[in-house]
Parts: structure tokens; C-alpha cells; sequence
């Protein structure tokens, strides 16, 4: 297993394990390269965040489907109190 890992690894594990792909050893390097960088850090929570605030707006379709004028005013809202926050 390899502790030291480069930031740009981190954020490709950080992405796998947003959908569940990442092995045991890449969350632990992932980790403790977190523990680290504060860099990677913020990305791993801003990743996280956006996740959150557009996963149930954005599923897959056929390209015809597009967000409601009240959805995107919602995500603005959200999005602009979340970045306050942090």
C-alpha cells in the first residue's frame, strides 16, 4: 500500500470514492493524504457538496430533459448559503 500519494491521485480516488469504487487501500491513503493537505481537503468537501446539491436534480436522460427555472433559482439559493457557510 502507498501512504504518499499526489494530490492529483487524491482527487482521482476522491472521486471513485464518491461512488463507492474506491478499494480499502486507496481510502486509506486518501486519508491520510487529507490529513495533510488542506488543499485536497476543501476539494474532497466542496466534491461532496456539489454531490449533494445537484444529485437530485441531475439524472440521467436523453438530452431533452432540462432543469425548471424553479430548480435553478432552488440551486443558486443553495449553492450561494453554502459557500457563505464555508
Amino acid at each position: 500500500m502507498k501512504f504518499m500519494i499526489s494530490c492529483d491521485e487524491a482527487t482521482s480516488i476522491c472521486d471513485k470514492n464518491q461512488y463507492g469504487e474506491a478499494t480499502l487501500s486507496e481510502k486509506i491513503s486518501l486519508s491520510f493524504h487529507l490529513f495533510i493537505c488542506k488543499y485536497c481537503k476543501k476539494y474532497t468537501k466542496q466534491n461532496s457538496l456539489m454531490s449533494q446539491l445537484f444529485g437530485k436534480y441531475l439524472t440521467p436522460c436523453d438530452g431533452s430533459e432540462k432543469l425548471s427555472e424553479e430548480a435553478k433559482e432552488e440551486l443558486k439559493k443553495k449553492l450561494q448559503k453554502e459557500l457563505k457557510n464555508n
